[in-house]
């Protein structure tokens, strides 16, 4: 069973209560008796991340907390409270989100514009985030291929993002699609926009290196049904580096989550055989 840390006496950001998800009116769940919860940590954040095979869940759970869809049964609270319009959590796909005929600085100013902040506020805003996801004086081009490459569009989607909500941060594998000199520039951006904004971020990903480099706790799914079944806490210091996966500690959790889910994935084979 997954090792979820008791935190009933303090506050959770986020919190899936006795999900089930059926799609065929109840006669049978895809996700069943699913539980997740995480902790708010002010003014230090967490980065969480999300493993398990292709069909678990794993981006479901993240369209649950965005307000995206809704579950057959259960309830999805963020600080204690259901969500509303006002209340929803952005996202960042693997496909590029970035509305094409729009500018960069519109699309990063998009959120801000649909809850009537004024043009001066929001593009002043929106220009300070550009400037610090490494895009500045890109503002003015169109968000789109090929006048962007595809890590300066997902540059683009996290800024966006952040802007509407620097507290809580989904990440659907934003990074699957990059080639493997930006992927790596990516998560390192990626980690210093987390210490500065102690954002909570929701990260799924299929890549096991990439987890443990970038995660506090990686939660693993079953599936058939799917549910969560293992939680492993990520003991490396707060400043990572790419000496970082040279430490032995890395290399010791990268084999540990490799392990889990190899053996998970075993264990969900013979259920599903039986």
């Amino acid at each position: 069973m997954v090792d979820f840390i008791d935190i009933k006496e303090q506050d959770n950001i986020i919190e899936l209560k006795g999900i089930h998800q059926s799609y065929d009116g109840e006669k049978s769940y895809i996700i069943q008796d699913l539980d997740f919860l995480v902790q708010d940590k002010p003014n230090k954040g967490q980065f969480v991340v999300i493993l398990g095979m292709s069909g678990a869940g794993k981006s479901t759970i993240l369209r649950y907390i965005a307000g995206l869809q809704n579950p057959t049964k259960g309830e999805v609270l963020i600080r204690g409270k259901q969500i509303s319009d006002a209340d929803r959590v952005s996202m960042v796909f693997q496909q590029y989100s970035s509305l094409p005929w729009m500018t960069v600085l519109e699309n990063v100013a998009l959120g801000l514009k649909y809850r009537k902040v004024s043009k001066a506020e929001r593009e002043q805003r929106a220009l300070e985030m550009i400037k610090l996801v490494g895009l500045e004086g890109h503002e003015h081009k169109y968000a789109q291929y090929p006048s962007l490459s595809g890590g300066q569009l997902q540059r683009v989607a996290i800024a966006r993002s952040l802007l509407s909500n620097p507290d809580i941060l989904l990440m659907d594998e934003p990074f699957g699609a990059l080639d493997i000199r930006t992927r790596l520039q990516m998560q390192d951006l990626l980690l210093s926009i987390w210490k500065k904004f102690h954002s909570t971020i929701i990260f799924v990903t299929h890549d096991i290196s990439e987890a443990v480099y970038l995660a506090d706790d990686i939660y693993i799914m079953k599936y058939a049904p799917s549910k969560f079944v293992e939680h492993i806490h990520i003991d490396l210091p707060e400043n990572r580096t790419r000496l970082t996966k040279r430490d032995p500690k890395y290399i010791e959790l990268v084999h540990k989550v490799e392990d889990a889910m190899i053996r998970i994935s075993e264990e969900n084979f013979e259920d599903i055989s039986i």
